[in-house]
């Protein structure tokens, strides 16, 4: 039977389809009668592929990125980091320099390569400008090492950056989540109320020990996050789970914590005595990120509320933040923000309504304390 992620899928006429990423980025298909035909046809494709990377000219394009994935970046940047530069890379660029009639790295097929990336179908515009910024990386460091111009760089031309309006929870939604949060007997549902107070970052909770916890100066300490990646020791797992730094040097802060928080968590306690077992696991095993997703997405379908992805809590915490009036410096810091204009950047419709009701404010002072006087001035000033 086919497993999670092999891209291989049963038709309604009957047959099987195998889904497989060509030499020009683009999706190839292979069809057969059975499962097991299918698997072997697209293995086959693989294989030959692989071969065809192998045998690419030393000074081709194609050979020179997969020079620089299997070169000092491994060590220089994050796993997580690492991770988004080899499947970026791979997937679209090098597939893109083995097709024919783009073999060598110029300005031209830089060009041809940034126009094939925005006409990718299915991926939205900040995946787009993703894909690109990568690119942009790795020519800086192929250049270094190259005789070609540094106007090549030039080239890649990045989609405009948008900032979409965040997709909070009401103040009705969260009550509900909340409440379903209480009544569930999976201990890992605290996790929901705690990032609702915390606005800490899906990995970030995972990594959580109860250590972490400072009961007596009210405390939560972010230290690690969990994230998972892409296997690079060749094992039987695709992927694994790593326990890392955060997100920036920014990342690793305090949170001081409601009072509530401190007294649900220390009378739940005492059945996890060991101060190094995860504080959501209960285990000395991390919660996988997805994992808690799906139980996320339990919670909201008990709830009766559309779906989101867990990172709307987050945007929930900044928004009620905002609302209770919280200056967007020491909002910057809880969330563990690089720099304040991020948070300035996310957050700006936000801070928007925030100004709406500032003058509203204004507007009652002036109807309930200054009268019409005002108005009385602006018609004696054009009758002059």
């Amino acid at each position: 039977m086919p497993r999670r992620g092999e891209n291989i899928y049963k038709r309604k006429d009957g047959r099987w389809e195998g889904r497989i990423c060509g030499p020009d980025g683009r999706y190839q298909y292979v069809y057969a009668k059975t499962y097991r035909e299918v698997k072997e046809k697209k293995n086959e494709y693989q294989k030959a592929a692989k071969k065809s990377k192998k045998n690419a000219p030393p000074d081709s394009a194609a050979h020179l990125f997969e020079c620089w994935l299997d070169g000092d970046i491994k060590g220089q940047v994050k796993p997580s980091t690492y991770d988004s530069y080899d499947c970026c890379i791979r997937k679209y660029v090098i597939p893109f320099f083995n097709s024919a009639g783009h073999q060598h790295l110029d300005e031209a097929s830089i060009n041809q390569l940034v126009k094939s990336v925005f006409e990718l179908p299915g991926l939205s515009d900040s995946y787009k400008r993703k894909i690109l910024t990568i690119l942009k990386t790795s020519l800086k460091e192929i250049l270094k090492d190259t005789k070609m111009s540094p106007g090549i760089l030039d080239a890649v031309k990045l989609p405009k950056k948008t900032n979409s309006e965040v997709q909070a929870f009401t103040m009705g939604e969260q009550r509900l989540i909340e409440n379903a949060a209480y009544r569930s007997d999976d201990m890992r549902a605290l996790g929901i109320l705690l990032t609702f107070y915390t606005g800490m970052r899906l990995g970030e909770l995972c990594a959580l020990k109860w250590n972490d916890l400072d009961y007596e100066s009210g405390t939560l300490s972010i230290t690690k996050t969990v994230t998972r990646v892409k296997n690079l020791s060749g094992g039987e797992n695709k992927t694994v789970l790593l326990v890392g730094s955060p997100k920036s040097h920014k990342s690793t802060r305090k949170i001081p914590l409601p009072k509530f928080l401190i007294k649900l968590f220390r009378d739940r306690e005492p059945c996890c005595a060991d101060q190094e077992l995860y504080l959501i696991s209960g285990t000395t095993s991390p919660t996988d990120p997805r994992v808690y997703e799906k139980l996320f997405k339990r919670m909201l379908m008990q709830a009766g509320i559309k779906h989101r992805k867990f990172h709307a809590i987050r945007h929930t915490f900044a928004t009620r933040a905002l609302e209770l009036g919280v200056d967007i410096k020491t909002l910057s810091e809880i969330l563990g923000h690089s720099n304040v204009s991020i948070t300035l950047n996310v957050y700006a419709h936000s801070l928007m309504e925030q100004k709406k009701i500032a003058m509203d404010k204004l507007n009652t002072l002036h109807v309930t304390y200054m009268g019409a006087a005002p108005y009385a001035v602006i018609d004696s000033v054009v009758n002059i």
